[in-house]
């Protein structure tokens, strides 16, 4: 009851206090607004909110009524939507993976052993006796003196890699950064340094520790429709992933000497190796060239209308998939229902209040899951100068099983939004702490990263580590069960009985206190020295 109370003293000062100028007051985002939005948005109508599919259209449809309703103006000029042309590929991969070698051949079985995509836009790719070459963890990192690549011509080969990168639990905070992932380990980058090595085929091994979830979530993200932006990069004709069960048969079968692949991997001085091993399997593609949409509203400012402040959130999910349990629709309750209706809800917030002195944009983006690509196709073509953005906020999978004492920030030691983050956690009563699992690369794996690229400082930050009533271990249970049951499945459902959204209030609260106080200054958030995103933003 003391926590409850406390917490309910926090929302009244929050409501009521006065900003940094006194014209301007403070509002409560409303927690009935989020879950009347998450409800319909995560509502099997919605048909798990695929790009280029029915449920794209009534998700544009409803967010752009929205956005109308609260009185907002077009964001792209007369427009509310920012198009996003992008190729979608279903490609359906051979039902084996055959690897051949002095000791025979390997079937791997598709779904249960490996999984292949292309992003080439051809009727069929194939790898036909493809040479296997272990290159460690696919890496070529100059300012850490790393290349899995060196002295290895990829042409024709496929190349076998490791997730993540050296760092992970190397207890060495020398190499790259130690147990906080660095960009380098993303399945994204070693996707892209085997198109630039120009590899015939890219084959990820899978460790549930190291790519931070399981089998199942590498099954549903990497099969069916595949989206990309347009592109001339160079990429390989296939792309794939493989058990860490396959990978050990892959290895027994390989002329390698050591057969622990991680302590290969692990050596500064790692040269590419051949396995004595040939892959042969074929991607038959559907080919579809559409046109997706970023939703995009604006709430101008008064005395700075170009300076401009950008709430974002991805309105994606993965549609319709392969059946779990009898269910097919990914609805996407807490990923990214969640972000999408708190967007909702703090541009209410802000149209209840005082005109901002900036101007505030809502940007809903398309195609997050497939790889960022709606926030990357707006930082390649920013409506509004990047120059001109004082901050980019970003929400993402809001699942907090209540109000929580500590904003954990994604990222954190980046940028001065840590400090505005800061000060609005200490008017909630909270405490602010770095991201406790560093080396899962959260940091790379939502939208604001596309913003960061640009040299937009850039927040992204949710309660997830300790509950005001049930402590520490209660919300790593929680938190847990989402990902190892929920995240990237058909069972991310609402259920407006069981799901508590005090927490998720919360967390918007601070969001749009954060924003406020940005709105009303004319002070522009820097990246601190340290941070590789400096130089994006001093540019001139």
């Amino acid at each position: 009851m003391k926590n409850h109370l406390l917490i309910s003293i926090y929302l009244v000062l929050a409501c009521c206090k006065p900003n940094n100028t006194s014209e301007n007051t403070v509002q409560s985002v409303d927690q009935e607004t989020i879950a009347q939005h998450i409800e319909r948005l995560a509502s099997d109508d919605f048909m798990g909110r695929m790009p280029f599919t029915v449920g794209e259209g009534k998700t544009t449809k409803y967010l752009k009524s929205e956005f109308e309703k609260l009185g907002l103006a077009p964001g792209n000029g007369d427009s509310y939507f920012q198009e996003v042309p992008m190729m979608e590929i279903t490609g359906t991969p051979s039902e084996k993976m055959k690897i051949s070698g002095p000791k025979g051949d390997i079937d791997f079985n598709y779904y249960d052993d490996f999984v292949a995509t292309t992003l080439k836009p051809q009727e069929k790719v194939s790898l036909e006796n493809s040479e296997l070459v272990f290159a460690g963890y696919g890496i070529v990192a100059p300012e850490y003196g790393w290349n899995d690549y060196d002295g290895m011509d990829l042409k024709g080969k496929t190349a076998v890699v490791l997730v993540n990168d050296p760092g992970f639990e190397s207890q060495d905070s020398t190499l790259f950064k130690g147990n906080a992932m660095t960009y380098y380990g993303r399945w994204t980058y070693k996707y892209e340094e085997a198109g630039r090595q120009g590899a015939a085929g890219i084959i990820i091994i899978h460790e549930t520790a190291p790519a931070s979830y399981g089998w199942n979530v590498v099954q549903s993200s990497w099969s069916g429709a595949q989206l990309s932006l347009e592109s001339d990069t160079p990429v390989a004709e296939v792309q794939g992933w493989v058990t860490k069960a396959a990978a050990d048969k892959l290895f027994e079968a390989s002329k390698i000497e050591n057969k622990n692949f991680h302590e290969l991997a692990m050596n500064k001085n790692f040269k590419p190796i051949p396995m004595g091993l040939t892959v042969s399997m074929s991607v038959t593609n559907k080919i579809k060239r559409d046109v997706s949409k970023n939703v995009v509203a604006l709430l101008e400012g008064t005395t700075r209308k170009d300076e401009t402040i950008i709430y974002s959130a991805h309105w994606d999910h993965l549609g319709v998939g392969h059946p779990v349990d009898g269910d097919s629709i990914y609805n996407g309750a807490v990923d990214n229902a969640s972000g999408t209706a708190c967007l909702l809800a703090i541009a209410e917030a802000f149209k209840k209040g005082t005109q901002p002195e900036r101007s505030i944009v809502f940007l809903a983006v398309t195609a997050e899951e497939q790889g960022l690509l709606g926030s990357a196709y707006y930082a390649e073509h920013p409506i509004y100068p990047p120059k001109k953005t004082v901050a980019a906020i970003n929400m993402d999978a809001f699942s907090s099983p209540g109000p929580m004492k500590d904003l954990t920030i994604t990222g954190y030691g980046q940028s001065e939004m840590d400090e505005y983050a800061t000060e609005a956690a200490k008017k909630q009563g909270r405490y602010v702490i770095p991201d406790p699992e560093p080396e899962k690369g959260y940091f790379f794996r939502s939208d604001h990263f596309s913003f960061a690229k640009i040299g937009i400082p850039s927040l992204y930050a949710a309660g997830s580590y300790e509950d005001f009533d049930h402590g520490h271990e209660y919300v790593k249970k929680m938190n847990d069960e989402y990902r190892g049951k929920k995240y990237h499945q058909p069972q991310d459902e609402y259920d407006p009985e069981t799901t508590e959204l005090g927490g998720v209030q919360f967390d918007a609260q601070l969001m749009y206190l954060v924003g406020l106080k940005l709105a009303n200054e004319d002070y522009f958030p820097k990246w601190y020295k340290s941070s590789e995103f400096r130089v994006a933003r001093e540019k001139e």
